[in-house]
């Protein structure tokens, strides 16, 4: 009997096979694409390559916290590596073939391995020993590697996320349009003697079948989309040029089971809701509304509806009073507007009539002398699709829910990204005062002197303390600067009390976000190259973006390599002989717009590429939920559309009648995704007021008009076309 039942109606169930398929081969991929991220191939070292012993200096820092009445130990890696000690050095060339490389952190050694060993433990430095794949730990390219990698669980972790939730909402909007559509049929089997359990077991197996169909094709898509993914993320720099990830089938098996068994509980739970809906449907009921809209919107699911409304709006409020900082954050502003458009969708039936209320043209005024005659077919057929559109709330908000949630992606992703790249940009121009920036390795040492200027020379650093009573280590990073006059001579920080002049080797300039932060209070810290010190603090600076930072002198931060000098011209200063002077230092000499320009570009080109493949993603389900929609809804209009014909309206006008509801569906959905963008990025604006940042919002109205168009094109050229077609 489910078989079928399918067979017969598999056009309405081809938009819930396509949604599931899609989604288990996205998850599919993207969990291959994880698991080789985790566990990435074994590559040779190349700094040390020809040596089989490495001897690298401490590279760790351990502070004891307390985890309740016990004391634990937390290790985090130190900002700045200590060198190989001199005495260790010399003992080691005492046992074999000592190889330096001009770094001070490392050295390769040609002697036997349990007589380094020896060596290192008698030195009481707590350098480490490192043999076999295990060297590549001290070559350059190994961080930038670990950073990348991480980054990519980023991605594929946020994309995973995303491509389950619009699979599963689409998944369940599909499921209740399609009950709402076989109400009579569904009537007929009660008065045959079906109970609500048996309807309900219908349904779910018709959803179980479709489900483990739709699960099994995902996982032999997503085995063949898994190289394609790396690929892409290789060429848009998201992922290290190496990673890879094996044609075919895995064998690395949970992605495919995971993926297998999300499609197939996506699908039992869309039918889920659906199924108790159907269950309770009545003979007298079914034939009573067969053919209308009314009661679209049960109670229970207005309960629903409202408690997810109630509860994103109350956890942006409560976010935004408790952890501003915490709405800049990709995982925050990724969530939650996903909770936000599931409740504006679930309320969409009760929204739909006024919202499409709101597109009144050509309005039921009429001007002086009514219409010219040439107006009259088009303002007739434009009440006819508005009238259509408002009375057939289903099928309206089928086509709009999609749309809403990918107009709502589009607006919140794109536009908090931009925001806040925008504010950070707009922070680091107040920050400076620098005429020049120079960046790079540079030969001038701390204080170079260049006459005409002032010069700033700072090195990038970071300090950790014991925050939440004793029993959290927190990393904070910043600068350290040689000569705090002269650099505060070239800056403009948002300092809120103290004075960045008054900075020593015995003090500190530290953020908002600190938990002791009052002048004049001393901090206990470890500095970046793992001392433990016990500061002054010298001034507070507002929180902002994150980018503020500490600040430290140069002594406070041992092993730092100066990588940027900040320079401002005097009045009477020759700009291309300090920019000669500056050049001989060996760094990247740039004006200060031109670094700024570089170094904050708004949203990074990774990022961006990334979040446009996301909504990629979205869009094709979109386009997929509105064709499927169109394509259930196109059998129940053939009275609709012939009584149409009867009226007098031709095959040309019925299309555009379907076109014009199409486009009010989505240009509804558009509307309402709209409002969840507007809600998030005011949110988003307030945390960046709270936090003392510039505020500047950016909403991106072209790939908002992207999703919008492509959604529009879509439903209205697969609404006139069917329904050009079932008038026949």
């Amino acid at each position: 009997m489910i078989l079928s039942s399918l067979r017969s109606r598999w056009t309405c169930f081809l938009g819930a096979f396509v949604a599931v398929a899609l989604g288990v081969a996205l998850t599919a991929a993207m969990g291959v694409g994880l698991a080789a991220s985790l566990d990435p191939p074994e590559r040779e070292p190349g700094r040390f390559a020809s040596s089989p012993v490495v001897v690298a200096g401490r590279d760790t820092l351990a502070v004891p916290v307390r985890r309740g009445p016990e004391t634990d130990t937390v290790t985090e890696r130190l900002t700045h590596p200590h060198p190989v000690d001199n005495e260790l050095l010399r003992a080691l060339r005492r046992l074999g073939t000592v190889r330096r490389d001009g770094s001070p952190d490392a050295v390769g050694v040609t002697a036997p391995l349990a007589e380094v060993r020896a060596a290192v433990t008698a030195s009481g430095t707590g350098a480490r020993v490192l043999t076999g794949d295990d060297r590549r730990r001290v070559d350059p390219a190994a961080e930038r590697d670990a950073e990348a990698l991480v980054a990519v669980n980023a991605f594929l972790g946020t994309a995973g996320g995303v491509a389950a939730f619009v699979s599963a909402f689409v998944t369940a909007s599909t499921f209740a349009f399609v009950v709402a559509l076989r109400r009579r049929e569904f009537g007929l089997l009660r008065a045959a003697g079906a109970g609500r359990g048996q309807v309900r077991r219908w349904l779910l197996g018709e959803a179980t079948v479709v489900g483990a169909a739709a699960s099994a094709t995902g996982c032999a898509a997503g085995a063949w989309a898994a190289p394609v993914l790396a690929r892409a993320l290789v060429d848009a720099e998201v992922a290290p040029p190496w990673f890879t990830v094996t044609q075919g089938l895995s064998p690395t098996w949970w992605p495919y089971q995971l993926a297998f068994w999300t499609g197939l509980l996506v699908a039992l739970g869309g039918a889920w809701a659906a199924a108790r809906r159907a269950g309770r449907v009545s003979p007298v009921e079914a034939l009573r509304e067969a053919s209308l809209d009314t009661a679209v919107m049960p109670y229970g699911r207005r309960a629903v509806g409202a408690a997810l409304l109630a509860g994103a709006l109350g956890l942006l409020a409560w976010t935004l009073w408790s952890d501003p900082s915490d709405l800049l954050k990709r995982k925050t502003y990724t969530t939650q507007p996903m909770i936000l458009a599931t409740a504006v969708a679930a309320l969409a039936p009760l929204l739909v009539r006024r919202v499409v209320a709101l597109f009144r043209w050509p309005g039921p005024l009429r001007p002086a002398g009514g219409w010219p005659a040439r107006l009259r077919p088009a303002a007739a057929l434009a009440r006819v699709a508005r009238a259509g559109a408002a009375t057939s709330v289903r099928r309206t908000a089928a086509v709009a829910a999609p749309v809403l949630v990918t107009v709502a992606l589009a607006g919140t992703l794109l536009g908090s990204a931009q925001t806040v790249g925008a504010a950070k940009a707009a922070e680091a121009r107040e920050r400076t005062r620098a005429d020049l920036v120079v960046t790079g390795g540079t030969r001038a040492g701390w204080a170079p002197r260049v006459p005409g200027a002032t010069v700033a020379a700072s090195a990038e650093t970071a300090v950790h303390v014991r925050e939440d009573g004793g029993s959290a280590l927190v990393r904070f990073g910043g600068r350290a600067v040689s000569d705090p006059r002269a650099f505060a001579a070239v800056t403009r920080l948002p300092v809120v009390a103290g004075d960045v002049r008054d900075l020593d080797d015995r003090s500190i300039v530290v953020t908002e976000e600190w938990q002791r932060r009052r002048v004049g209070d001393r901090v206990t810290v470890w500095l970046g190259d793992g001392r433990r010190a016990r500061l002054r603090i010298a001034a507070v600076l507002a929180r902002g973006t994150g980018d503020n930072g500490v600040y430290v002198t140069a002594r406070n931060a041992a092993g730092a390599v100066v990588d940027r000098l900040d320079v401002r011209l005097r009045a009477d200063a020759d700009r291309a002989a300090v920019t000669r002077a500056l050049a001989a230092t060996g760094g990247q000499v740039r004006s200060a717009e031109r670094w700024l320009a570089a170094e904050y570009p708004g949203v990074p080109r990774q990022t961006r590429l990334g979040l446009l493949m996301l909504l990629a993603l979205c869009l094709v389900y979109s386009a997929l939920s509105i064709a499927a929609t169109l394509l259930m809804s196109a059998p129940v209009r053939g009275p609709e559309l012939r009584a149409l014909r009867l009226a007098g309206a031709t095959r040309a006008q019925l299309r555009v009648v379907a076109a014009g509801e199409a486009a009010l569906a989505v240009a509804t959905g558009t509307l309402l995704g709209l409002a969840i963008t507007a809600v998030g990025l005011t949110a988003q604006a307030a945390a960046l007021a709270r936090l003392s940042a510039p505020v500047t919002v950016v909403v991106p109205w072209g790939a908002v008009g992207v999703c919008a168009g492509v959604c529009g094109v879509v439903g209205v050229g697969v609404g006139a076309l069917l329904k050009g077609r079932e008038e026949r």
